[in-house]
Formats: structure tokens, sequence, C-alpha cells
């Protein structure tokens, strides 16, 4: 018999609706016969049980991902692009350091923020059931405390920077925090994560130039409309469980015609990168890094085909290579004119 977690979504909030058709988290330990209480689980023999605060750490980590570096990339690649866009070539090794503690820091804190409003969803959520805050190895408030040193810590680094940065910084924040309950209505949440993600690129134009010049809006929405198109395949995995408990999806929103949607979202992104080259100047190896990219999409739409769960967590992962291969041209085009 399926075992059920303990305790009970609102009624009327997200999560309401008919049972899961899968195990959830173990009910607590019951007292055993005549009153005594349940055995002491024993470890395994020759494995030492973990101290507690290692333990701590663990869960800790796991709240932030972690263990799950695929967003870290996915944040850090336009991140990459703008700055060596931005400086021609040659960023700061200062605000390359800033940038990459500023990328694990923001998309920790996301991620925490995000299972914060979704701890009483998860549990009922295949992929997402055994997370900290789901299966409360960690407490709200201790996620809530978390969230605020990884911000605080976020916050340091952008004072290293200049006013314009810390202006858009503050924007960024607003974002990151807002993202968790605009799923709950609006219904190409996607989007929105994307200009949560791709925001760090007129911060890092800020940053190199002082300004946010047009070359740098343009990247930034090509940045917004590839998270779209990868977090649409992400969103594909989990569609059955997201409309069973009455999350909002682009998945969703778009039905039968996701695959398309997703491919005229990868057209609109290969055009944003098109513009951004021109506006740049870049030559040969930046347009020959876009057809390499345009191969990674096609490649993606094959491995999403059947729509099934595995084939798109393929195609989500397989956008980290779209995003180191533009990198990539952006980085030769610039070596090539030294």
């Amino acid at each position: 018999m399926a075992e059920s977690v303990d305790f009970e979504l609102p009624a009327d909030g997200p999560g309401a609706g008919p049972a899961p058709d899968f195990p959830l988290a173990a009910e607590p330990p019951t007292i055993g016969e005549a009153g005594q209480p349940p055995a002491t689980p024993v470890a395994p023999a020759g494995k030492r049980p973990r101290h507690w605060l290692w333990q701590r750490l663990v869960d800790f980590g796991l709240l932030m991902r972690l263990d799950r570096p695929i967003g870290i990339w996915l944040l850090l690649w336009p991140t990459l692009w703008a700055l060596w866009s931005a400086s021609g070539g040659h960023p700061q090794p200062r605000l390359l350091v800033i940038f990459l503690a500023g990328t694990v820091l923001m998309r920790s804190a996301g991620c925490v923020i995000n299972d914060l409003f979704d701890r009483d969803i998860d549990p009922h959520v295949r992929r997402t059931r055994s997370r900290p805050l789901a299966a409360r190895r960690v407490t709200p408030a201790e996620a809530l405390a978390l969230f605020a040193v990884l911000v605080g810590a976020a916050f340091l680094l952008v004072l290293q920077l200049n006013a314009l940065c810390l202006r858009l910084s503050l924007v960024g924040a607003a974002l990151t925090v807002s993202y968790p309950l605009l799923k709950r209505w609006f219904p190409i949440p996607q989007l929105y994560l994307g200009l949560s993600f791709g925001w760090a690129v007129p911060m890092a134009y800020a940053a190199e130039l002082g300004v946010v010049p047009r070359v740098g809006w343009v990247l930034m929405l090509a940045a917004v409309v590839w998270a779209g198109v990868y977090d649409t395949f992400y969103a594909m995995a989990d569609r059955p469980d997201d409309l069973r408990i009455g999350i909002k999806s682009s998945a969703i929103t778009f039905g039968d015609m996701d695959l398309m949607m997703v491919g005229a979202m990868q057209v609109m992104v290969l055009a944003a990168l098109l513009f951004t080259g021109r506006l740049l100047g870049l030559g040969a190896p930046y347009f020959w890094a876009l057809a390499a990219g345009a191969v990674c999409f096609a490649w993606q739409q094959w491995l999403a085909r059947s729509r099934d769960a595995a084939g798109c967590l393929r195609a989500f992962h397989n956008n980290n290579y779209f995003g180191l291969v533009i990198l990539a041209g952006v980085i030769i085009e610039y070596a090539a004119r030294r």
C-alpha cells in the first residue's frame, strides 16, 4: 500500500485534488506491540552514522542544488557572453571572480526560495519529493536563514561594483524572489525565469562599461528566450505532475504544439544572437559557433520528439553545450583579432 506524507495540502490551494498515484515520504514510525517503542535503526556494519553537523551541511547543499550544477552553468553562460563581448575579449579578472561567485550564490538563493514556497507541493511530484524541505529534513526557518545569508553574500559582492550595477542588482533580486509566486498563475513562467536568469547580462555590461548599450539588451533578450527554451523542455518532463497539482508551465500552455513553440523560440534565440554579432562587428568564428548552436537546437528537438520525460531532460541538459559553443565562438573571435 502506498505510504503518505505526514501533512496535508491546503484544500483550495495548488496541489489540492486527487491523491498522488506513487509513494510519498515515509510515515513516522508507530508504537510497537504492547506499547513498546520501535527498535532504533542500526547503521550497516562497517558504516558509521553521519555526524549531525555533516548531515545538516549535506541537506543545505542539496537545498541549494549544489549536487546539480547544470543550473549554475546555464546561468553562467550568458553572463560570460556579456563579459567577453563588453570588454572586447579582455574581461577584468576581478569582474570574472565577482560574477562567477555571484552566479553560484544567486542560483543557490533562487533554489532555496523556490523550494520554500513549494514545500507543500514538491512532496507530490516524483522528481522533487526527496528535496530537503519537501522531506522535512530542513525547516522553513532554516531555509529562510540560508536564503538571507546567500543574498547577503551576493549583495557584498555587488557593493564592489558601480552604482548602476547596484541598482540593477536590486531588480534582479526582486525577480528571483517573485518567480516562485508567479508560476502559480502566469501561464508561461519559464519566460519570467528567463528574465531573472538573463538579468546578469545588463549587469555585466554595466560593470565593464558603466552603461548598458543596445547590444546588451539584445543579448539579454537572447538569454531570456533561451531560458524559455530549456526550461520548457524541463517542464515537459514534469507536465503530468504539474497538471495534477495545478502549477502553470509553458509545457501545459503550449499543449500539443510544445515542440513547435520551442522551435520558434530557438529561432528567436539564434536571430537575437545573430543581431548581437552584427552589432558587435563579429566575424566568421562567431557565426560558425552560431551554426553549431543551431545543430544543438536541432538535436534537442530530436531528443524530445517522443515527449517522454527522459528525452526531454536530455534535451534540457544539451543546452549546456549550446551555451559553451556560443562562448567559444566569442572567445575565438576576439582571440583571432590579437
